[in-house]
């Protein structure tokens, strides 16, 4: 989106008054010479999983990108989410099928999606429809993509997910989503909508997202503060106990509606960091 998905809006005045001259561009807009800034924040490049090899050429040929290209590497590929389930962080079950695989089904209800995919497109649950999901799976593999099976976590469709916003690796806010499967596509095709409202994590789910974030930058061998931003959604299980679903740390939308005043001066605060 060559403009956001709006929810940056009172970011570029956070950054204005800090003295940063911001500017909106599309990343694959060869007019732009993004080596030339201080610094490049991804946003809502939500079209990269149809491109996925041009935009990672891309985030490699920006010096001053945040978060890095390492990172968009890892991260947009969901398997990045059995690296954290190995490592011994309690992640959502999750299964990778690659083309020309054939999975094992899980009880039912679960989840299938491409593991590179964005705004939840590619999508669909499945109840006792093996046969649905077989076709599900066969349209992901004939486009050459690895698919990602999870168990439903049935208490999104009561409790939805909480997100937790991190800034310069430090926390900033957080805030609920409604379960998005069944929810309408934005006018952009880009993405599913969502419906958010403020929240405060409690002390376990808090404790899980600053846990992820841990373990992630150990994976990547990177500092806490090397990412500007990053976001944690987190569901509960059916044993009731907090669940990563995902660790969002490219293109995420960071609930600057549903925060405090001051959300975007501590992004604006965590650029500066950056530069130093």
């Amino acid at each position: 989106m060559p403009e956001g998905d709006g929810d940056d809006q009172a970011v570029a005045a956070a950054l204005d008054d800090l003295g940063f001259t911001v500017r909106w561009a599309p990343w694959d807009d060869r007019s732009v010479d993004f080596a030339d800034a201080e610094v490049v924040v991804l946003r809502a490049t939500w079209d990269y999983p149809e491109r996925r090899t041009e935009f990672l050429d891309w985030c490699e040929s920006v010096p001053a990108l945040c978060n890095p290209a390492a990172v968009a590497r890892w991260n947009t590929d969901k398997s990045y989410l059995v690296e954290l389930l190995d490592a011994g962080l309690p992640v959502v079950p999750t299964t990778l099928v690659e083309p020309g695989e054939k999975p094992s089904w899980p009880r039912a209800p679960f989840v299938v999606k491409p593991s590179v995919g964005a705004g939840s497109r590619g999508v669909a649950r499945f109840g006792a429809d093996a046969a649905g999901a077989d076709e599900h799976l066969r349209t992901l593999h004939a486009d050459g993509r690895t698919a990602l099976i999870q168990p439903y976590q049935s208490s999104v469709d009561t409790q939805g997910e909480i997100a937790l916003a991190y800034f310069g690796g430090i926390y900033s806010h957080a805030f609920t989503k409604g379960a998005m499967l069944g929810s309408a596509v934005d006018a952009s095709g880009l993405y599913l909508e969502e419906r958010m409202a403020p929240a405060v994590p409690a002390p376990e789910v808090r404790a899980l997202a600053e846990d992820a974030m841990d373990t992630a930058c150990s994976l990547l061998g990177i500092l806490r503060a090397e990412l500007l931003y990053a976001r944690a959604d987190i569901v509960r299980g059916e044993d009731g106990q907090p669940r990563l679903l995902e660790l969002e740390l490219v293109e995420p939308t960071l609930g600057f509606r549903q925060a405090d005043a001051g959300a975007p001066l501590r992004f604006a605060s965590a650029v500066r960091q950056q530069l130093a």
